[in-house]
């Protein structure tokens, strides 16, 4: 493991809240443990608080009376970013176009006063760490985006800051350079073992670099889980829909099993409920033969999507149901089909949300 980056620091926010000076309230207060070394994705759509939560734990703001910051323990909440050893990469970069590659990554050991062979052989060690050995001379305006990425990266990790906050550093690169980079991204972070928080509203990019996601709407906290526990255990709607596709019904409850225009279905835990709310993952649906099964419907339409094949199948349920099927199978059209769906794949989810 690398020495670049240590183990960073421990986060706790508490109660911070942030409320502008036209009254617009952009982060309703909130409470957040972050441990030593863990990569914390805060995911939402635009608007949702999650850049407000970033630069409150960089320091760019200050949370509403009451509200606290601390850095293993240390209250942070007054100090500004210059003096709470972050590293910040942002989605621009910010990069210094004067300045060659080594001299942009050495900038803030150079300001610090590290002497001139030490930054050196830093600058080497994270050229190595980043994949960009070579480029050490160059001018930035003569960088690809990917490569930029990893010079902004470099630079906000060289002064071995306690944590990195990322701000959507990947969202100005085209699809194909963002996935790669995500990979890259995740194995630079875990080497480091690095505190880094990361915000996005890619819900790829949360699902591979975080050890846990805290998912925001509107200024606050939906759901904090794993990613496996945010995307088969979301405690609301609001994240059921956000993450990943889903089958949302909302039926009739007897003798706990859903009642469903195409069958009945048994679901976990709805014995003694009349009505539910429920998420099926389209994965989790299973095809089958018509005749044997408890529930059935009738397709719709097939789209090929190269690893998988996607149906839409009328009649089974209130609405029709996304199903992610194998390629392998032979579907079309109009074709009547049986659903087999395991009980513990249904989720019953709060039926206001």
């Amino acid at each position: 493991m690398s020495t670049v980056g240590g183990h960073g620091a421990a986060v706790d926010i508490k109660n911070c809240g942030k409320t502008f000076a036209d009254g617009t309230l952009a982060l309703e207060p909130a409470t957040l443990q972050i441990a030593r070394g863990e990569t914390l994705v805060l995911l939402g759509p635009s608007g949702c608080g999650k850049t407000t939560m970033l630069r409150i734990i960089a320091g760019l703001e200050q949370p509403d009376a009451g509200g606290t910051v601390l850095f293993d323990g240390k209250d942070m909440t007054s100090l500004p970013i210059e003096r709470r050893n972050v590293g910040m990469v942002f989605q621009s970069y910010a990069l210094f176009p004067n300045m060659s590659v080594a001299e942009n990554i050495a900038y803030g050991l150079k300001i610090r006063g590290m002497p001139k062979t030490e930054r050196a052989a830093r600058v080497a060690e994270l050229v190595a760490l980043t994949n960009i050995a070579g480029l050490e001379n160059r001018r930035i305006d003569q960088l690809s985006g990917g490569q930029r990425q990893r010079v902004a990266l470099a630079r906000a990790v060289a002064i071995r800051p306690g944590i990195l906050l990322l701000d959507e550093p990947l969202t100005a690169l085209d699809a194909a350079l963002r996935e790669r980079l995500r990979g890259e991204l995740n194995r630079l972070l875990r080497a480091l073992g690095i505190t880094a928080i990361y915000v996005t509203h890619d819900q790829a990019e949360a699902m591979e670099l975080g050890d846990r996601i805290v998912v925001m709407r509107k200024g606050a906290i939906a759901q904090i889980g794993s990613p496996r526990e945010i995307y088969f255990a979301p405690q609301n709607r609001f994240v059921a829909e956000f993450i990943g596709a889903a089958n949302i019904l909302e039926t009739v409850v007897e003798n706990g099993q859903l009642v469903l225009p195409g069958g009945r279905l048994p679901i976990h835990g709805a014995q003694n409920l009349s009505e539910a709310v429920v998420m099926i993952r389209p994965e989790t649906i299973g095809v089958t033969s018509a005749d044997s099964a408890h529930l059935s419907g009738t397709i719709d339409s097939v789209s090929f999507v190269g690893d998988r094949q996607r149906l839409v199948v009328s009649g089974a349920a209130p609405k029709p149901l996304t199903i992610d099927a194998p390629n392998t199978i032979q579907a079309k059209a109009g074709e009547r089909v049986g659903l087999s769906i395991a009980p513990d794949a249904v989720r019953l989810l709060p039926p206001e949300s």
